[in-house]
């Protein structure tokens, strides 16, 4: 298992759009994640600096494959179109990445 952090703004203007979305992902999206082996996603948002960071474990052996074939489902597209819009990516964010992946520097059970 992986843990996995991620980090993206959020355009204050579309915080109340963005927290709405999520108090009812549609179940195709939900299902597309658990099968690409994501496990205890959380988002959390940090306000006034409009910051999102998201958090999962990873269980599967190919997580490229695994984001591929999120990112080719048609129903996770659509979602994307409503959500991205709501985004403000880090200029730092690396090539191919809407979200900043983040360095896992410490962890204790």
């Amino acid at each position: 298992m992986q843990r996995m952090g991620m980090v993206i703004g959020i355009k204050p203007e579309k915080i109340a759009d963005y927290k709405r979305l999520h108090s009812d992902v549609w179940p195709a999206v939900l299902a597309q994640i658990k099968g690409a082996n994501i496990r205890n996603y959380s988002i959390f948002l940090r306000e006034p600096e409009n910051l999102l960071f998201g958090y999962w474990e990873y269980h599967g052996n190919d997580f490229a494959a695994d984001m591929a074939n999120i990112a080719n489902d048609p129903k996770t597209i659509e979602w994307w179109s409503l959500t991205d819009p709501c985004q403000a990516p880090l200029e730092s964010r690396g090539d191919g990445e809407q979200w900043a992946m983040m360095e896992n520097v410490f962890y204790t059970e």
